[in-house]
């Protein structure tokens, strides 16, 4: 694992990839995902405007997230915080309607256990609140770097690299880092993004990810940030 020997030009990316994303609220077809509620946001980012930086709302979304579609993260957190609104509610809930709500979500009946188990801790350790340090979250079942970073962020507005397939893809495809897992390109990112850009940084580029910078044949002939990229890994592109 290594960051680039060359340190890319950091204000003039993150500036791109921030007007880009404000061109894109305001219109949406400039993105090759067709639009939909909450499309412009990544889900968790949307909860979390929605719930007021909730942390019980913040951390089951983003359960709920892992290996899922933002449109259904969406719809599922949504309708499981209508029932469980709290870590009490959902405990009181039998595991198999907490499962019936996080349905269609990926793994769902896994992430429902998960949830039981993480609301009784939090009810048991925590007073019902969702613990706001590294190693307290890591300790819930289920719980990853990837998430308790979001939670870290997004709920409590602390510093954090939440590092998902898409930051972790495109940090690699741009030449910012050379790793081969999230967990290396966050500690590699750590080193080599300024602090000041480490809470937005996730939720640009997987907005990036999801609608230009995609696995196979990005849309390069669409990047802002194209003359910065030093395009790891592409074969073929639009």
């Amino acid at each position: 694992m290594k960051t680039n020997p060359t340190t890319p030009p950091w204000d003039l990316v993150v500036t791109a990839l921030e007007a880009w994303r404000k061109e894109l609220r305001e219109e949406p077809s400039l993105g090759e995902t067709p639009a939909g509620p909450g499309s412009e946001e990544p889900a968790v980012s949307t909860v979390a405007e929605q719930y007021q930086r909730n942390p019980w709302a913040i951390l089951v979304s983003t359960i709920i997230s892992l290996r899922t579609k933002d449109a259904v993260t969406l719809t599922v957190s949504q309708a499981l915080l209508q029932k469980a609104p709290n870590p009490a509610s959902l405990a009181a809930l039998p595991v198999e309607a907490v499962a019936r709500l996080v349905y269609p979500a990926g793994f769902y009946r896994t992430k429902a256990a998960q949830l039981k188990k993480i609301a009784a801790i939090l009810i048991e350790r925590y007073h019902h609140q969702v613990p706001a340090t590294m190693e307290e979250l890591l300790a819930l079942p289920g719980v990853g770097r990837k998430t308790a970073n979001l939670v870290l962020t997004e709920a409590f507005d602390l510093e954090g690299i939440c590092v998902d397939i898409h930051v972790h893809r495109i940090s690699n495809r741009l030449g910012w880092v050379s790793s081969a897992n999230p967990e290396q390109t966050e500690t590699a990112l750590r080193a080599a993004l300024p602090r000041k850009y480490w809470k937005g940084i996730n939720s640009l580029l997987v907005l990036y990810g999801q609608r230009l910078c995609r696995p196979v044949s990005p849309f390069c002939s669409r990047c802002v940030i194209y003359p910065y990229c030093k395009r790891q890994g592409v074969v073929r592109s639009r």
